[in-house]
C-alpha cells in the first residue's frame, strides 16, 4: 500500500466546528489556498477562479485506485434498503471485476453502455466499471417509458443496457419488451439482442435477483464471466486510457423540450468533484453523506459519489428512490453529517412531522442545488436543521456540473444570499446580447468557460454550436448578476423572462417572494411584477422531472389553453399589461 499523501493541499474553507478531526485524510493548511479574484471589487462582470491547487490529471479509475490504497478498510458506501455495505477495497474489487467482464460482451473503447434505474449498488459499480473499461456510461432516466428509452438507445448507439427488473410501480422488463419485442423470443438468461429498430444494441443485462428472464443476461452471472484474456485487456486499458477522453453521457432533464446528451470527460467530472469537496472541507475531516438524489443526475453521481471517492468519504443511500421517512432514518441511524438535496427535497423534510421524532443532531452541513434555491428555505435549513456548513451550488449538466459554489468561511446567513463564487480554474462572465460583459450589478446571461465544459451534445453538432461558442464559452441560458465581491445571483432563465409594461420580470423573483410567506393570501411587491393571472394547482398536479424541476413547457401549454392564447412572445406565459 502506498503511504499517505504527504504533499500539502491548499484550501479556502475553515470549519466552524472545533471538534478534533478523526479523518484518515491528511490535515492541510487552511490558509494556504488563495482566490485573489473573489476578494477584489469588480467593475465589470468577468471573473477567473484562480487557485494554487493544481488540477488532477487522472482518470476516474486512477483516483479510485489511489484512494483505495490510502484507506482500503474505510466504509465507502451503505445502501440501506438491501441492506449492503462496502469498504473501498471491496468496491474497488467489484468495479474492476465488472470492468473486465464487460469485455466478454464484445465491448471496445468508446462504446456506449446504458445504465437505467434508480439508486442501486449495481449502478455505482457500473459507473466505475465503465470508467476502468474505457467505455462511455449513458445515464438513463429511471422514469423513461418505452418511446423515451428507444430515443436514447438510438441516439447514443448503445451496445449494452443494464437495468433492474422492477422498482415500485416501474416494470422495467415490461418497458424493455415494449421497446424491443424481440426479447420475448430470447432464451431465459441469454441476453443477445437483435432488434430491427435498435440495430446497434447487442445485450441486455438485468439485476435485482438471479432469476433468469427471456432475452436478458443475469447480472451476477456476468460479474463472474471475466477470464485471463479480459483481465489482461483491462490491464492494457489502464496504460492507454487518457483523462481527456469521454466517460459519461447525461441527458438534460428536458424542462424545455427534447433532451440532449451532454458528453463529459474523466478530467472534467473528476476535477469538478475534487474542488467541490475542498470547498466543503472534505479534504480535512471525515463525513457521512446522505444522498437521496437520483444517481442518474450529476448531483448524485458526480457531486456526491465522485466527490466522495476523491476525498475518501462515505456515502449513504437511504433508499432506492426518494422517500422522506427513509432520509430521517438514515440521518439518525448512520449519524450523517451532511445531506444533499434539491429545494423540493429540503422543503419536504422541513415540513415533515418526522422532524420532531428523529434525532438529526449529527447534521452540520448540506448541499442544495438542481433548481433555484429560495432564500427563505436556506434560512430555515440553517436555523431549524442547524446546517451551518451549508453550501448552495449552481451549474449545468453541460459543465460537469458546478460553476459556482458557496464558500464556508463566509457567515451562513450571508452565504445563502447567493449561489457562491466561481469554482477554481473556471471563468464566468455575465454578458449582454453581444457577448460583452455587463457592468457589475447589471443583469445579463451567465457564460462559463473551463476544463469542465462538455465535449458537446452527442451526435448533435448544431445544438452544440448553439450552446458552446467557438472560443469554448458555454451559454447557460440563465440570467444572473455578479456582485462586487464576485459572488453570483441567479435571477432566472433568460427564455422565461416576462415583459410587462416595458419591464422585465423573471418568475424566479416572484418565487423568491412567495417563499417568504407561510401561506399566500396576497402579494405586495413592485406593481409591474404582480401577475395578472395566477394558476392555482395542487402540489401533486405539477409536472416534475425526476430531479425536482417543474416541466415548464407543460405548464406553458396549460397556461395557453386556459388563457386562450394562440402564440406568446415569451417562452413562458405572457402576462399582458392591464
Amino acid at each position: 500500500m502506498r503511504s499517505l499523501i504527504t504533499r500539502r493541499l491548499a484550501h479556502v474553507l475553515s470549519s466552524t466546528h472545533t471538534a478534533p478531526s478523526t479523518s484518515t485524510i491528511p490535515t492541510t493548511d487552511s490558509h494556504h489556498l488563495t482566490h485573489p479574484s473573489v476578494h477584489h471589487q469588480h467593475k465589470n462582470s468577468y471573473i477567473h477562479g484562480t487557485s494554487n491547487i493544481p488540477l488532477r490529471n487522472e482518470t476516474l479509475g486512477q483516483t479510485l485506485r489511489n484512494t483505495t490504497e490510502r484507506v482500503p478498510d474505510k466504509e465507502f458506501c451503505a445502501f440501506l434498503k438491501y441492506p449492503l455495505r462496502k469498504t473501498y477495497e471491496e468496491f474497488y474489487h467489484d468495479a474492476r471485476q465488472m470492468a473486465a467482464s464487460l469485455y466478454t460482451l464484445g465491448l471496445e473503447k468508446g462504446d456506449r453502455v446504458g445504465v437505467w434505474g434508480p439508486n442501486y449498488y449495481e449502478w455505482v459499480v457500473l459507473q466505475y466499471a465503465c470508467a476502468f473499461a474505457g467505455v462511455i456510461q449513458v445515464n438513463v432516466n429511471p422514469h423513461y417509458l418505452h418511446e423515451e428509452l428507444r430515443f436514447v438507445m438510438r441516439k447514443t448507439g448503445m451496445k449494452v443496457l443494464f437495468a433492474p427488473k422492477r422498482h415500485k410501480h416501474s416494470n422495467y422488463v415490461h418497458t424493455l419488451i415494449e421497446a424491443m419485442p424481440e426479447m420475448r423470443r430470447g432464451k431465459p438468461g441469454v441476453g443477445h439482442i437483435k432488434s430491427h429498430d435498435i440495430p446497434e444494441l447487442r445485450h441486455i443485462v438485468l439485476y435485482g435477483d438471479d432469476v433468469p428472464v427471456h432475452g436478458a443476461w443475469v447480472y451476477s452471472d456476468l460479474m463472474n464471466a471475466a477470464g485471463t484474456e479480459e483481465r489482461a485487456k483491462l490491464e492494457d486499458m489502464d496504460r492507454k486510457l487518457r483523462p481527456d477522453e469521454p466517460v459519461n453521457m447525461q441527458f438534460t432533464s428536458g424542462t424545455t423540450g427534447h433532451p440532449k446528451g451532454a458528453t463529459l470527460t474523466h478530467f472534467g467530472l473528476n476535477n469538478n468533484a475534487y474542488f467541490a469537496g475542498i470547498r466543503l472541507g472534505w479534504d480535512r475531516e471525515d463525513h457521512r453523506i446522505c444522498i437521496p438524489n437520483p444517481l442518474y443526475h450529476c448531483f448524485g453521481c458526480a457531486v456526491g459519489v465522485i466527490n466522495a471517492v476523491n476525498h475518501g468519504q462515505t456515502v449513504i443511500f437511504p433508499s432506492k428512490s426518494y422517500h422522506v421517512p427513509d432520509i430521517f432514518e438514515a440521518i439518525q441511524n448512520e449519524k450523517c453529517t451532511t445531506m444533499f438535496g434539491t429545494p423540493t427535497m429540503f422543503i419536504d423534510v422541513l415540513k415533515s412531522p418526522l422532524m420532531k421524532q428523529y434525532d438529526i443532531s449529527s447534521l452540520r452541513g448540506g448541499v442544495i442545488g438542481g433548481a433555484p434555491c429560495p432564500l427563505a428555505l436556506c434560512e430555515k435549513m440553517v436555523k431549524e436543521m442547524r446546517m451551518t456548513d451549508f453550501a448552495v451550488i449552481y451549474g449545468s449538466t453541460e459543465t460537469s456540473p458546478l460553476v459556482t459554489m458557496s464558500e464556508l468561511h463566509v457567515d451562513p446567513f450571508e452565504r445563502i444570499k447567493s449561489v457562491g463564487s466561481v469554482m477554481p480554474h473556471q471563468e464566468i462572465a455575465i454578458v449582454d446580447e453581444y457577448g460583452v460583459p455587463v457592468p457589475t450589478g447589471a443583469k445579463g446571461e451567465l457564460w462559463s468557460r473551463g476544463y469542465s465544459t462538455m465535449l458537446g451534445y452527442w451526435a448533435d453538432q448544431d445544438k452544440t454550436n448553439l450552446a458552446v461558442t467557438r472560443d469554448r464559452w458555454y451559454k447557460s441560458g440563465d440570467t444572473a448578476v455578479m456582485n462586487e465581491d464576485g459572488t453570483i445571483n441567479i435571477v432566472g432563465r433568460t427564455r422565461d423572462m416576462i415583459v410587462k409594461g416595458g419591464e422585465n420580470v423573471y418568475p424566479t423573483e416572484v418565487e423568491q417572494f412567495l417563499h417568504k410567506l407561510d401561506y399566500v393570501a396576497d402579494a405586495h411587491m413592485a406593481h409591474y411584477k404582480v401577475p395578472k393571472y395566477v394558476l392555482i394547482k395542487k402540489e401533486s398536479e405539477f409536472p416534475l422531472t425526476i430531479s425536482g424541476k417543474v416541466k415548464k413547457f407543460e405548464i406553458q401549454k396549460i397556461s395557453k389553453e386556459l388563457l386562450g392564447l394562440g402564440t406568446v412572445k415569451s417562452h413562458f406565459t405572457e402576462v399582458v399589461d392591464n
